[in-house]
């Protein structure tokens, strides 16, 4: 089955998120676990997630991935912007454990002149302190692409870190299009190639979603623009083939487009007419 969706606003509640889901076409979507600037999150209402979960098991939703606030630095040099990443994190793991099963996805973040080393041990220092082993959430490292001083913009970079992570079936990659695309992965050209490429550094058994944008760059670019499906540098023909490869079947795939609700909806369905 092919679980399709995209980010969602979170501010009326859960259950309103499946809803909206179901209107657009979706079996999944990503949402922010709280304000994306990384502000204080709204108390879970238990009736509403418990909505939210019947919801999904009775339309055969994917796993749902929620997504920690863009600006959350794990790794950077300042102690208390690392310390804010920290509680944010592993508050957000906890409030995760009313929808469990799912993934909770974050950008490692960038080590602002301290070097790729010192940014990967700030990374698993965080992750070890956050990740318990008996959470049901399997925590998500982005592929990014690899602009100034981020961390995750190569497989060996993430395969490093999930290296050192204490529990590791707890740790796994989304696999962003735009993002490895602008990092120098052929998508394009070479969709097979790039998958044996992830499969040998980091092992497919890794990768548990996707997140389906277009570029407004060209491949390399190091500079991370998303674009609508069929508007950008990769172009619909190469996403079709990303959403629909054999060996990335079952993964929710996330759009995160610059799209309206309509929009949206017209990428599901484009997206489902293969």
């Amino acid at each position: 089955m092919l679980f399709l969706g995209c980010h969602l606003s979170s501010a009326d509640g859960f259950l309103r998120m499946g809803e909206t889901a179901l209107q657009i076409g979706a079996n999944t979507f990503a949402f922010f676990t709280r304000n994306p600037r990384g502000g204080k999150a709204k108390e879970i209402d238990p009736a509403d997630a418990a909505a939210l979960r019947d919801l999904c098991r009775d339309h055969d939703f994917g796993p749902l991935v929620a997504h920690a606030p863009y600006t959350l630095n794990p790794c950077s040099d300042k102690e208390r912007v690392r310390e804010f990443a920290r509680l944010c994190m592993r508050e957000d793991l906890e409030r995760m454990e009313h929808l469990p099963g799912n993934f909770y996805n974050f950008h490692p973040g960038s080590h602002v002149g301290q070097g790729r080393a010192q940014g990967i041990r700030l990374i698993v220092e965080l992750l070890n302190d956050i990740i318990r082993p008996d959470q049901s959430t399997i925590v998500l490292l982005e592929t990014m692409a690899g602009k100034g001083s981020e961390i995750g913009g190569s497989f060996e970079e993430l395969k490093t870190i999930i290296d050192q992570v204490r529990y590791p079936d707890r740790i796994g990659v989304c696999m962003d299009s735009c993002h490895v695309s602008d990092a120098g992965y052929d998508i394009i050209g070479d969709l097979d190639g790039v998958l044996e490429e992830f499969d040998r550094i980091i092992g497919l058994d890794k990768l548990h979603a996707l997140h389906v944008n277009d570029s407004k760059n060209p491949p390399g670019s190091r500079k991370d623009r998303h674009a609508p499906v069929g508007g950008g540098e990769i172009g619909e023909k190469a996403i079709m083939e990303f959403v629909h490869h054999p060996r990335l079947a079952g993964l929710p795939c996330v759009l995160e487009t610059p799209n309206d609700l309509e929009g949206y909806a017209r990428e599901i369905a484009l997206l489902r007419s293969e």
